[in-house]
C-alpha cells in the first residue's frame, strides 16, 4: 500500500506517524500513512484508490476533536493543510479547509469584520470547524457560512447552500452524511469596529485563560452541556474532578476537560471519558453527549 501510494503522486506521504503530534491531546499510537494533497485532482486520485482497495481512511483538521488509541491505525490519515488559499473581498470571504480558524478570526477582526469573534479560541481548521458546526459564545459557523464546496462520494465537486448544509448545534449535514469533504467555505461577514471587535477578542482569551487548563494538552470541553445545566458542574458533583488514569486527569480548574498532564495513553482518556458518562448517568440520570470523535 506505501509504495503504491507514494506513485499515485497525491502530494507528500508519511509513513509511521506518530499522532500524538497532531492531536491536541497529544495522545494516540501510530497512523500506517499520512498524506497532504495539494489540491482537488490530488485528493480525488487519492480517494479513488482508497475507495478501489477498500482502505480505510480519515480526513483530519487541526486534531482539536478527535482522540486516536494507542494501537496503530492501518488506513491512511488524511491532512487537507495544502487547502490554504483564501480571497477577501470586503465582508465575504472565500477560504480553504485547511486555513486555521483562529487565524481567520485574527485576521478578519484586524479589518474591522465583525461575526467571527467566537472563534478566537477554537483551535481547528476551517473544514472541520464546518464539519462540526463549531461555536461558542451563542454563534457557530451556522450563522456565517453562505455555502461550502465540498466533495461528495461520488467524488464530485459542488456546492452547498447554507440551508442544505443543515447547521444545528455542533452538527452539521457533513456529519451525518459520510463520505462529503469540506474544501472551501464561503464566509459572509459584517463591517465593525475594529477596536471593539479585538477588545472583545482579548476579554474573551483573558476569561479563557481565568476558567479553563489551557496550559496542558486537551481537546477542550468533552461534553455538551445538557439543557439546563452544566456537564462541569455534573461531573464535579459526582466526585470526578481531578479524578485521574495515567496521565489522564479530569482538571481541578474545570471539569468538563480532560488534560493530558505527562505522556497519557489514548485508551485511558477515552476509558475516564466513558467512566464519567456512566457515571454521570447512573447518579443523575442523564446521558452526557461526548464532544470528541473516538478514531480506532
Amino acid at each position: 500500500m506505501i509504495s503504491e501510494v507514494k506513485k499515485l503522486k497525491c502530494g507528500t506521504v508519511l509513513e509511521n506517524v506518530d499522532m500524538r503530534k497532531y492531536t491536541t491531546y497529544k495522545a494516540g499510537g501510530l497512523a500506517k500513512l499520512m498524506v497532504f494533497p495539494k489540491n482537488v485532482k490530488q485528493l480525488i486520485k487519492l480517494l479513488e484508490y482508497i475507495k478501489n482497495n477498500n482502505i480505510k481512511y480519515k480526513v483530519l483538521g487541526k486534531g482539536s476533536n478527535v482522540l486516536f488509541g494507542d494501537s496503530l491505525y492501518e488506513g491512511i490519515i488524511i491532512k487537507l493543510d495544502e487547502f490554504k488559499d483564501i480571497k477577501i473581498d470586503g465582508t465575504k470571504i472565500i477560504v480553504g479547509a485547511g486555513y486555521s480558524l483562529i487565524k481567520l478570526s485574527l485576521q478578519t477582526a484586524r479589518l474591522g469584520l465583525t461575526g467571527l469573534e467566537f472563534a478566537s479560541g477554537i483551535p481547528g481548521s476551517i473544514g472541520g470547524a464546518v464539519f462540526m458546526n463549531a461555536g461558542a459564545y451563542k454563534s457557530d459557523m451556522g450563522y456565517i457560512v453562505k455555502e461550502v464546496k465540498v466533495l461528495t462520494p461520488k467524488l464530485e465537486v459542488k456546492t452547498l447552500s447554507n440551508k442544505e448544509m443543515d447547521f444545528h448545534y455542533r452538527t452539521s449535514f457533513l456529519q451525518k452524511n459520510s463520505g462529503y469533504i469540506c474544501l472551501e467555505a464561503t464566509i459572509v461577514l459584517k463591517k465593525g469596529n475594529r477596536d471593539l471587535i479585538l477588545e472583545v477578542i482579548n476579554d474573551r482569551k483573558r476569561r479563557r485563560i481565568e476558567a479553563q487548563p489551557l496550559e496542558f494538552p486537551s481537546a477542550g470541553s468533552v461534553f455538551r452541556n445538557p439543557e439546563g445545566d452544566y456537564a462541569g458542574r455534573l461531573i464535579e458533583e459526582a466526585g470526578y474532578k481531578g479524578k485521574r488514569i495515567g496521565d489522564a486527569k479530569v482538571s481541578d480548574k474545570h471539569a468538563n476537560f480532560i488534560i493530558n498532564v505527562g505522556r497519557a495513553k489514548g485508551d485511558d482518556i477515552k476509558k475516564l471519558i466513558l467512566e464519567i458518562k456512566d457515571v454521570v448517568k447512573k447518579k443523575y440520570n442523564i446521558d452526557l453527549k461526548i464532544e470528541q470523535e473516538f478514531v480506532e
